[in-house]
């Protein structure tokens, strides 16, 4: 019998590694000895021991973050649920190539990297109400793709994607994962009218019912139902894992990614960070479900990894002031009584 391609993906998830306990200790142990109160930063104190934990080393280091955005196309947007055309996949890319999209700002910003990778934007996937969005040999080669999105190094990867319709990709996905009505999982993505919400959750509930039993594997849910951006977006955060690199997610449709692989496995997000509660719908469940606890919530809906790219710039921060901080002895300030 002829193996699965599938079966690759899933070796790889068995061998995930576990974080680094001994390095998060050194850096709760460092933490303990800085100029400050202890705990008196809250939750920057954790972000670092998570970093460390992860990288395996301490201090960690954000001498190479880099925000990957990754841009597909849909067939389902010839149903009328987005409100701008398909032709602004090309656009914006153009635009990110000229430096003029908001993530570009942002990168900038922070000393971000940034790349962005066309996953054959002119050519749509298929169209979910009728059958599968990709082959499954085509949804593997895309993982693979998403891979090597980080074989040139990075410290932390940020994920964003850019792709009309996705969120309508997203919700299916979620749909699919996590039962209930669609409905509860389309919302207003880049701005539709109330028809236009409409006919998203009309496609959501056609796609649903088209592969009605083909949808208990994680990874059909993805072939079916997924997108290129999707898919290469769950590569990366894989390829992270296996490479020990902390992993910040943006917002509903890359965290769609991640939730395929933690229904592979419920350790798979473990090196995973949430940027940001989106505005979108539903994504504050999502988070829920997936034990994600949001950094920052600013009403942002945009995509385009520029919520993860907020995210990185906290964490730049909390780690500045665990690296640079003077220890009470250096300063020669008093410690805790007692």
């Amino acid at each position: 019998m002829t193996e699965s391609p599938f079966a690759d993906i899933r070796r790889l998830v068995a061998q995930m590694p576990e974080a680094d306990a001994e390095a998060a200790q050194a850096v709760a142990e460092r933490e303990a000895s800085l100029t400050k109160p202890e705990g008196s930063l809250g939750r920057m104190e954790e972000l670092v021991a998570w970093l460390g934990a992860w990288q395996g080393k301490a201090p960690p280091s954000l001498d190479r973050p880099m925000v990957c955005v990754f841009a597909g196309s849909h067939g389902v947007t010839r149903r009328g649920v987005s409100a701008f055309p398909d032709a602004v996949n090309r656009q914006m890319l153009d635009n990110f190539a000229a430096g003029g999209g908001a993530i570009n700002q942002i990168c900038a910003a922070y000393g971000l990297g940034f790349k962005v990778f066309d996953l054959a934007v002119d050519l749509p996937t298929g169209d979910i109400c009728e059958g599968p969005a990709l082959d499954e040999r085509g949804t593997v080669a895309t993982m693979a793709f998403g891979m090597e999105s980080i074989a040139a190094g990075t410290d932390c990867l940020g994920l964003g994607e850019m792709g009309i319709g996705n969120t309508t990709i997203a919700a299916a996905l979620y749909a699919a994962l996590f039962g209930g009505a669609p409905a509860h999982w389309v919302g207003r993505g880049t701005g539709v009218d109330a028809a236009g919400h409409a006919r998203k959750v009309a496609a959501v509930e056609a796609a649903l019912a088209h592969h009605a039993g083909h949808l208990d594997d994680p990874l059909e849910v993805l072939r079916r139902l997924g997108g290129r951006e999707v898919a290469a977006m769950a590569g990366a955060i894989l390829a992270a894992r296996l490479q020990r690199v902390p992993v910040v997610l943006d917002g509903y449709v890359a965290t769609a990614a991640a939730a395929v692989l933690h229904a592979l496995d419920a350790r798979a997000l473990d090196h995973c960070l949430a940027g940001h509660v989106s505005a979108e719908g539903a994504h504050g469940e999502v988070l829920e479900r997936l034990g994600l606890r949001p950094l920052l919530s600013l009403g942002m809906r945009l995509g385009e990894g520029s919520g993860a790219a907020m995210a990185i710039g906290l964490l730049k921060g909390a780690l500045a002031c665990h690296r640079d901080m003077a220890t009470f002895a250096q300063a020669g300030v008093s410690g805790r009584a007692g």
